[in-house]
């Protein structure tokens, strides 16, 4: 199939097979590895991306349905070489530990970031947090590093 999209505002033209999932598109036909695949059943978060500002699931997502779309993949916070508000954040306030989750967070927050819809308090944050699985922090470094993003 016909696949016509952009990714990290690059246009993409591709022909692939139709049940080729998103997430497999973007790490191994664009080599965007930065976007992980944990659980590949849309449980822990660590695949998501943005496909026209939306925070999805990349394992449950075929490709050819991102044709016509505008797809962010965590590669495409840093700009320039300088990290993003939350990459910075996350950074200085050490809210990774062995990173494997990092870019789910990342992209679920910042959609929510774009909107001005980040919250501010510990309990917003923590909620808005809870579909992504994180083994390694106990999340309070990355509810630290929102709160600060959010001020």
């Amino acid at each position: 199939m016909k696949l016509a999209c952009r990714v990290n505002g690059e246009a993409v033209d591709a022909d692939i097979p139709p049940r080729l999932l998103l997430s497999d598109f973007i790490r191994h036909e664009l080599r965007l590895t930065g976007t992980n695949v944990g659980c590949e059943m849309g449980v822990c978060g660590a695949c998501t991306v943005m496909v026209n500002g939306d925070p999805v699931r990349s394992c449950l997502m075929f490709a050819v349905q991102a044709d016509g779309c505008e797809v962010e993949t965590v590669e495409s916070l840093s700009q320039g070489g300088e990290l993003g508000p939350l990459q910075r954040a996350f950074h200085e306030r050490h809210a990774l530990q062995c990173g494997y989750c990092t870019p789910g967070f990342l992209m679920t927050l910042e959609a929510l970031r774009r909107r001005g819809a980040l919250p501010v308090d510990e309990n917003g944050i923590r909620d808005a947090i809870s579909g992504n699985i994180c083994r390694c922090t106990g999340y309070q470094n990355i509810v630290d590093a929102v709160m600060a993003v959010a001020r």
